[in-house]
């Protein structure tokens, strides 16, 4: 059910979308009159700068939730103790705020204050699944035409089913075996133990410089908000915390298009119909390179709907997404340092390791590799057919099942 057109298509087309894309775009700092390398320069400052907050605005998470819960951080979440309920918050979440990275980074941040791992193991999960709602966001733009709305629907919803069938595997077998958690247990111990390897040596430099940059707009914001009384001042503090992460997470994505999308897409464009394994690693480099699986699929959805891409290529490129976006979450972790740093680690850890696992088993086993393929090819036939088959899976998969799930399980 899906076209391939040959390869001199994909040779003329891609460079041509890559050079409109790029001719849209617009900085905040264009409005200044900047131009040339003045112009660079300033991005790339605005890029470190936009780090810089992201990694004060977790460490303020973290402060704000052991100021809010005080010993109680457990009996806090109890609510979500059914990894079912944190599973859909992470859902929830990441499709309200559409941004994993916000989700991520969030939950580093509240491990690092006392949230325990096993409840942000299913919502780092749950993450994963918010994240594919700007997918098919996206594709719905072409549901004018009903073949072109085929071939995007379907690229589109192949992350979906994807992302699903991994939480399906491993959230069942994380609760039999915990070995996401012991096996992010141990690389968080290895990166930040005292043994006097090189590789905590490392994590241990970056971790002192970052938090002592970080620490006076930390402090600032902390001391801001001081007069709020008791577990207030936490609450406002996480509030504050998650507003920055959003506020930034949106700015690096303005930045990093107008830096890097050309460059972006031209790594699309190299590693078209060089096999699966150079689609997963283009699709990790792209989305490391703009610091968004969004911008990926942005880039991508268009190209299979217009039929440049088949539903094959898109495919090995969202499971390198997957992989590429797991690095906000470790930047998030050098928010922190000691204890503190080591769960903030282990939890950015547990990202990285579930959407590695996945891609391995998923993609890498050859049976259970075609099975998003053809959930996607049906429902691009069906939502082409009658587009309220679109409507209902977004409204059902991303708000509906995890709402109702949620309300359910609180209610037993």
């Amino acid at each position: 059910m899906t076209d391939v057109l040959p390869q001199t298509s994909v040779v003329t087309t891609v460079p041509d979308v890559a050079e409109r894309e790029t001719r849209r775009l617009v900085g905040p700092f264009e409005r200044f009159g900047l131009t040339g390398r003045a112009l660079r320069t300033a991005n790339w400052l605005g890029v470190v700068a936009g780090v810089y907050v992201l990694i004060t605005a977790v460490e303020l998470i973290g402060t704000g939730f052991k100021a809010a819960t005080g010993d109680s951080a457990t009996a806090l979440f109890e609510f979500a103790s059914n990894p079912f309920v944190a599973l859909m918050v992470g859902v929830l979440f990441t499709a309200a705020t559409q941004s994993s990275s916000t989700t991520t980074s969030v939950t580093v941040g509240l491990v690092a204050g006392g949230m325990p791992i096993s409840i942000a193991i299913p919502m780092l999960m749950g993450a994963n699944i918010g994240t594919t709602l700007t997918n098919t966001l996206v594709s719905l733009g072409m549901a004018r035409d009903r073949e072109s709305f085929r071939r995007a629907f379907s690229a589109a919803t192949v992350h979906d089913f994807f992302n699903l069938i991994a939480v399906a595997l491993f959230l069942p077998l994380e609760l039999a075996t915990g070995f996401l958690e012991k096996s992010s247990a141990w690389l968080a111990g290895a990166a930040s133990g005292s043994d006097g390897g090189i590789v905590p040596t490392i994590f241990a430099g970056i971790g002192t410089v970052v938090d002592t940059l970080t620490e006076p707009l930390a402090a600032g914001l902390e001391s801001a908000t001081s007069f709020l009384p008791g577990a207030w001042h936490g609450v406002v503090m996480i509030l504050l915390g998650i507003g920055l992460i959003l506020a930034v997470i949106n700015w690096l994505g303005k930045l990093l298009k107008v830096l890097m999308v050309g460059r972006a897409a031209e790594a699309l464009h190299r590693s078209v119909g060089r096999g699966p394994i150079s689609g997963v690693a283009s699709g990790a480099l792209v989305t490391m390179m703009v610091q968004s699986s969004s911008t990926t699929t942005s880039l991508m959805i268009p190209l299979a709907g217009s039929g440049t891409f088949s539903l094959r290529q898109v495919y090995p490129f969202t499971v390198g997404a997957n992989i590429g976006t797991t690095i906000t979450a470790l930047i998030a972790a050098f928010a922190f340092t000691g204890a503190e740093g080591e769960l903030a680690l282990q939890a950015a850890f547990v990202h990285v390791l579930f959407n590695v696992f996945a891609a391995l088993v998923v993609f890498g086993l050859p049976i259970l590799r075609q099975l998003p393929l053809r959930g996607a090819t049906w429902l691009g036939d069906v939502a082409a057919t009658n587009k309220l088959w679109a409507a209902a899976w977004v409204l059902g998969v991303f708000v509906g099942v995890p709402l109702a799930l949620i309300g359910v399980t609180v209610a037993l």
